[in-house]
């Protein structure tokens, strides 16, 4: 009997030592060995069991059971700050943890890109507000090649735009929430990053079906951003601009031609249209070398479902609302009842 009792004591001493390796291991295990940094934000009144499947969710942790069986043993589960961390993947839960209940949040910023801005437009506003070198901007986002800024990466919706083209159009315009400390590449990356969530397969597999590659709906939707407010007259916008090129007449956007002067003119002069320039859609047919602001999904939607009319003219008028006309002489009434 004490053979058997001795034996079943030895049994239960050698399964909590390999219990305690095997949890040991699991808290002490990153999940890799590379360093990869990833912005971590615990907002308020969350607790550790949404911690804990967030930072698995994220890539984080090996396992949300263990990181919640750690900090119940620790009694850390109350002990978390609100806000947010720069964390490593080559980090192990209980470094997590650590970091976590220290309370020690990256400083973050805000910024607010707005929709139909220009790579310059952006630059001016990081540039304003301090927190990044206009010219160094343009530079970066001037590059050919994204790969150049974030090698790691290769984006699958860039295959389309010719190699003399920057990244203009493909900047996608939203709100983000950056580190104070964070470089013109991770800024780059976020939004090359959210243009690639926006633009999904479906999109530029119905893009392909209207013959249209996605630098070239990003290089209208460009346009009409810049031309029409709303996401229904955006559409029949898309439509007036399908059916020229369809009958070889330019474009003819004053937008395009903006792009060119540098004016933000509602009617622009004769001289201004008579620029000798590849983005002058008023003296080259079809669509300009590149997209020439970086647009909304509203406007890249319109590029690739746009509402078919009897309209073959419109334009904007001062308010920033749009009227249309079928015929030419019509076009030229609205001109002179609206713009002149």
């Amino acid at each position: 009997m004490r053979k058997i009792i001795l034996i079943i004591s030895l049994v239960a001493v050698v399964s909590l030592i390999l219990g305690g390796l095997f949890f040991w291991n699991q808290i002490n295990w990153p999940v890799s060995s590379e360093s990869q940094e990833v912005l971590f934000t615990i907002a308020d009144g969350v607790g550790a069991q949404e911690i804990a499947d967030q930072l698995e969710a994220e890539g984080l942790i090996r396992s949300s059971f263990w990181f919640k069986a750690y900090v119940y043993l620790d009694r850390s589960e109350r002990n978390f700050f609100v806000g947010s961390y720069v964390l490593n993947k080559d980090l192990s839960i209980k470094n997590v943890v650590n970091i976590l209940t220290a309370g020690n949040t990256t400083p973050e910023d805000t910024i607010r890109l707005i929709e139909g801005w220009t790579t310059r437009d952006m630059a001016d506003y990081l540039d304003e507000r301090g927190s990044l070198s206009k010219n160094d901007f343009l530079t970066v986002v001037d590059t050919t090649d994204s790969r150049q800024i974030v090698p790691d990466k290769t984006y699958d919706f860039l295959v389309d735009k010719p190699s003399d083209q920057g990244l203009e159009g493909y900047l996608f315009p939203d709100t983000y929430r950056i580190y104070e400390n964070s470089t013109i590449a991770d800024i780059v990356e976020r939004m090359l990053d959210n243009f690639g969530v926006k633009f999904t397969e479906q999109m530029a597999a119905d893009a392909r079906a209207r013959g249209m590659n996605i630098h070239e709906i990003v290089t209208l939707a460009s346009i009409i951003e810049k031309e029409v407010r709303t996401d229904a007259d955006r559409k029949i916008a898309a439509g007036i601009f399908y059916e020229r090129m369809a009958v070889g007449v330019p474009l003819q956007s004053d937008a395009t031609v903006n792009y060119v002067t540098g004016k933000q003119a509602l009617q622009p002069t004769l001289e201004d249209l008579d620029v000798d320039n590849l983005y002058n859609t008023y003296k080259y047919q079809g669509l300009p070398p590149g997209p020439i602001s970086n647009p909304s999904l509203s406007s890249i939607m319109a590029a690739i479902y746009p509402t078919e009319t009897d309209f073959f003219y419109f334009l904007t008028k001062p308010d920033g609302s749009t009227v249309f006309s079928k015929t030419f002489d019509e076009h030229l009434a609205n001109k002179r009842l609206y713009l002149q």
